[in-house]
């Protein structure tokens, strides 16, 4: 591998620990817990994992020295800092005692069931310590549902005396963890399974977990970009541009960057669905703010698009939950037919309503939203060219009204799409800190017996030497939702708050955003100078946890 200079610099960082974690460690047991919803359900699903306690780490007088070789798993899209709980992880069960020994199964939980691994090494981990991507083991996105995968995992990790398996992943694959721990402690195999909270579009985060990890690197890389593209666009005056932002289910990402950034629009997809808005009062909206720029002399602009929108326009989620589960039922019927053929067969087992608005869509979304989906039979958001299909409909409707008379400056459009450009960043100090941390706590909940438990810090607004590391059993954030057209335990998503801090926070400035040019050019993440620049956290956790 070619190594950069600044990666080189890199690796010679140490990442800081909360104290409980700095010498021997114990466990401070909270009260029992239950799931967030349809208790009774996902108890009789986990028996064996449900209504554990909180857990906490706290300084104990003498070292806990387990015995344990440990696997761990990279599952779903990347997030930076995933080489940092690895960093982590094997610095502590090498702390605990070294004859520990850390295996990595390759690309994914699709390396355990298949037996492709390999041992991690203080030399091979070297390389790899406070840099992005998942490229030292790769990431997959097979699911662990089945039987026999648990069994043919079981097989590989008997022969490397694996005592405990970490899958770090985001709710979905966290939802798997859970399930593979509650089928090993069932059939009393003695094979631990912990988790780690892991997704760039923030939406892994509940009463405790306060962030998930990647989500801090990843929007300072977006607003960085933004803010290039806001000067770019504040210099030539002559563009609106259209940026959609990853984030499939929630708009954490897109608010964060706008609370960075300060565009002219920001779309927030779950106010669109609270307001029961259609994609018209979306693109009129738009229009009414850039007929009165160029009212002003300002042919120019930015909006923010979260990649999800499409799914909380109220009209399309009903017509994407009939197409689900319609899919799930019927889906072999129809999967040779030829593309026309297909169209008609979907209009043709619609309700009235949804095939109403079905039939409005362009040819291109309407395909994207009936046919192609991700293995976990989620629609496929970011392929749908939602900041295109917005834009040409602004332009559409700013002709209409230049015919009229309402409108007559002139409207150009560019359009950017930023997902992977954040993905695989350098973690910033935080992240980088904050997924050290995480590792070093999934150790030590390994060697405190634990199961079915993911790994968890808190106060992260505080200096790192104070935050409070520990674990919370996963069951304690399922509910029960229709998946492929099933009842399933689930991992919660969190969705943006409308009443919370850091929405009501933009929602307070975006008219003046709308009006005049307040752009905010924040530039690229700081590893080196003045705290004050560094160990910046995100706008989102400092106004949800303003004091």
């Amino acid at each position: 591998m070619e190594i950069s200079a600044l990666q080189k610099e890199r690796a010679g960082y140490q990442p800081k620990l909360p104290k409980a974690l700095q010498g021997a460690v114990k466990v401070q047991e909270g009260a029992p817990t239950q799931s967030v919803d349809n208790q009774e359900d996902i108890k009789k699903l986990f028996p064996n994992t449900y209504g554990m306690p909180l857990v906490e780490f706290v300084p104990a007088d003498s070292a806990n020295n387990a015995k344990i070789n440990v696997g761990i798993i990279l599952s779903g899209g990347q997030a930076p800092g995933g080489h940092n709980v690895i960093s982590g992880l094997f610095d502590e069960v090498k702390k605990l005692n070294p004859e520990n020994r850390l295996y990595g199964f390759l690309m994914g939980p699709g390396g355990l069931v298949d037996h492709n691994y390999i041992e991690i090494t203080a030399e091979s981990l070297q390389a790899y310590r406070n840099t992005g991507g998942f490229d030292m083991i790769g990431s997959g996105r097979t699911k662990l549902e089945k039987e026999d995968q648990f069994e043919k995992g079981l097989e590989i990790l008997r022969k490397l005396d694996i005592k405990a398996v970490v899958i770090i992943g985001g709710d979905d694959s966290n939802t798997n963890a859970c399930v593979l721990a509650e089928y090993y402690a069932a059939k009393q195999y003695g094979v631990q399974v912990i988790g780690c909270p892991k997704t760039i579009d923030g939406d892994l985060k509940n009463s405790q977990i306060e962030t998930s990890f990647g989500f801090d690197t990843a929007t300072k890389t977006y607003s960085e970009l933004i803010g290039n593209i806001e000067r770019d666009c504040n210099s030539a005056r002559k563009y609106w541009h259209f940026i959609k932002l990853m984030g499939r289910s929630a708009s954490h990402i897109a608010l964060e960057c706008a609370l960075q950034t300060q565009p002219n629009i920001c779309l927030i997809s779950e106010e669109i669905e609270a307001k029961d808005q259609t994609l018209n009062d979306i693109v009129e909206n738009i229009a009414e703010v850039v007929a009165y720029r160029a009212a002003q002399g300002n042919n120019f602009g930015v909006v923010l698009i979260p990649e999800g929108l499409i799914e909380f326009v109220p009209a399309i989620g009903r017509l994407i939950q009939e197409l689900n589960d319609l899919l799930a039922a019927h889906g072999a019927e129809y999967l040779n037919l030829d593309k026309q053929a297909q169209r008609v067969y979907i209009l043709d087992h619609l309700s009235a309503e949804n095939k109403a608005t079905f039939e409005t869509l362009p040819e291109g979304v309407a395909r994207q939203l009936s046919l192609d989906r991700d293995p976990h039979g989620n629609v496929q958001v970011s392929l749908i060219e939602t900041e295109k299909l917005i834009s040409e409909m602004v332009a559409a409707k700013l002709d209409q009204w230049k015919k009229e008379g309402k409108y007559t400056g002139k409207f150009a459009a560019q359009h950017h799409f930023f997902g992977y450009e954040g993905r695989c960043a350098a973690p910033s100090n935080f992240d980088a800190d904050y997924c050290y941390a995480l590792g070093s706590s999934a150790a030590q909940l390994i060697a405190n017996g634990k199961t079915g438990y993911m790994a968890i810090v808190k106060n992260t607004t505080a200096p790192a030497d104070q935050w409070k590391a520990g674990g919370v059993p996963i069951t304690m954030m399922m509910n029960m939702e229709r998946r492929n057209g099933e009842m399933k335990p689930v991992i919660r998503k969190a969705l943006v708050e409308l009443d919370g801090a850091p929405f009501k926070t933009f929602a307070a400035q975006r008219d003046k955003w709308a009006k005049e040019t307040c752009y905010v050019y924040p530039g690229p993440i700081q590893y080196w100078g003045p705290s004050s620049v560094c160990d910046l956290t995100t706008k989102t956790l400092e106004l949800e946890q303003a004091k």
